[in-house]
């Protein structure tokens, strides 16, 4: 599963990269420790295109009496997406994409768990498959979201056997529904040259953590 994401890019730097018109209230970023129910960005299609908008990592289904009346969706597998009743709609009108500068995952080493940070080679931000959905509370519509994800790929297969669906830039349209059908083939592992890895403190352990330092290369004992 994808746990925890970084974003170091400003809103408006990823509203221009994906020619997204940005809402008014957004996130606040740099965040290098965002976890599950918090705010992410997201870009989705709107009436007049792109947005980029604000939304719960916690994907809620509709059936949902409360945002916690069952598991907390903050993955779905790629290959029963079309499927579970909590996705199969959102998989065929409500697909997403949510950026990020890297995401974390962990292993274990002798009951201890480690963890490790994944971002582009070649520096650029990730845009993380997604669905989303509103949800009806009491005080009104929820946007949810949750992350795509696929079997792993020989590196990222090393620490976890699951890592998130991340679109290349010509894909981002078949993604959103801009150019027909397709999307369903845009599920895969990415490339083995796509990603760089490296272990990172253990401070990331703790949701109340903050700081770039958190995607800072860990130089201490394997096992600290």
């Amino acid at each position: 599963m994808c746990g925890r994401i970084a974003v170091g890019l400003p809103s408006d730097s990823m509203a221009k990269l994906f020619a997204a018109l940005p809402a008014n209230s957004l996130p606040a970023v740099p965040n290098y420790n965002i976890c599950p129910t918090d705010p992410v960005h997201v870009v989705r299609m709107s009436g007049e295109g792109r947005a980029l908008v604000g939304m719960r990592w916690g994907f809620i289904p509709t059936w949902y009496k409360a945002a916690n009346a069952g598991p907390l969706l903050i993955n779905a597998r790629a290959e029963t997406l079309a499927d579970k009743p909590a996705f199969k709609s959102a998989a065929r009108a409500r697909r997403c994409i949510i950026p990020a500068s890297g995401y974390y995952e962990w292993a274990s080493a002798s009951g201890v768990k480690l963890p490790w940070y994944y971002a582009r080679r070649d520096s650029d931000p990730m845009a993380l498959a997604g669905i989303w959905q509103e949800w009806e509370s009491d005080d009104g519509p929820i946007a949810t979201c949750a992350m795509v994800t696929i079997a792993s790929n020989e590196l990222t297969g090393r620490v976890h056997h699951r890592m998130p669906v991340i679109l290349e830039r010509e894909d981002w349209g078949k993604w959103l529904g801009e150019e027909g059908q397709g999307a369903a083939r845009l599920m895969l592992p990415a490339e083995e040259d796509v990603l760089i890895t490296h272990r990172v403190s253990r401070m990331i352990n703790s949701n109340r953590s903050e700081g770039s330092e958190l995607i800072d290369p860990w130089e201490g004992d394997e096992g600290a």
